[in-house]
């Protein structure tokens, strides 16, 4: 969502919420969406964010009175289960095109967990009755659907350690490298406010990137920095990255 409107939003919570003195709620957002909104300065409210689950990479924003205690319970979040026979190999973007199918938002629809044959949908509580009764397929892989899940959740795939060459560790090298295109077409996607490090859009080309670092190119994924140190005999860095 662009940051001017996202903004809008916020603060219409804000102002709805110390007027109501009832919670409020908008999302699923994005990390960087959340990172945005962490940086409106409130005395009158506080800021919550929950996605379902612990470590959930998109969230529901959660405005709370100063005088109510937040609670993940009070969070119109709903899960749904999947389950499909486990030849078939389902991606995210098979579930994530299936469910925008159905008319849906974005924003309604949170984290989307797959394992062999089982997935669980993180879904805005409004919606998860619609999608309950009218997601019948994931591309055209029969599936059958329920409300909840049953731990342990599944697991992130495990994600392999790639390699490429940098002439340095600026930001705009970097993304070049992990994009495949060129140094000014980095330059285009960082001034463009397509590029995050740790969640928070950055535009500054020349910031150093550093082991540990997420980098998100909107379009292109998610990166995470493994190790940033070697050299080639031509004097070029050695990045080893891995991609979601």
């Amino acid at each position: 969502m662009e940051n001017n409107l996202l903004k809008v939003r916020a603060e219409n919570l804000i102002e709805h919420t110390a007027k109501t003195n009832k919670p409020q709620f908008f999302g699923f957002l994005s990390k960087e969406e959340a990172a945005f909104i962490k940086n409106i300065k409130t005395s009158a409210v506080g800021f919550v964010f929950f996605g379902g689950h612990e470590n959930a990479e998109r969230s529901v924003l959660g405005v709370f009175p100063n005088n109510i205690i937040a609670n993940h319970k009070a969070f119109p979040i709903t899960a749904v289960t999947v389950t499909f026979r486990p030849q078939y190999t389902l991606t995210h973007r098979d579930f994530l095109g299936s469910l925008m199918a159905l008319g849906i938002k974005r924003e309604t629809v949170g984290d989307i967990l797959i394992e062999n044959g089982r997935a669980v949908i993180f879904l805005l509580t409004d919606i998860s009755r619609y999608v309950l009764t009218q997601l019948e397929k994931i591309g055209r892989v029969g599936v059958q659907i329920s409300s909840g899940f049953t731990l342990p959740l599944p697991a992130s795939p495990s994600l392999t350690i790639q390699s490429t060459t940098v002439a340095s560790l600026r930001l705009d090298n970097v993304v070049a490298a992990l994009t495949g295109g060129s140094r000014s077409r980095a330059v285009e996607l960082i001034n463009s406010s397509l590029v995050s490090v740790n969640s928070v859009i950055e535009q500054k080309i020349t910031l150093n990137l550093q082991s540990g670092s997420a980098v998100t190119v909107r379009g292109f994924g998610k990166f995470l920095i493994e190790d940033a140190g070697g050299n080639t005999k031509k004097g070029r860095i050695i990045l080893k990255y891995k991609k979601y």
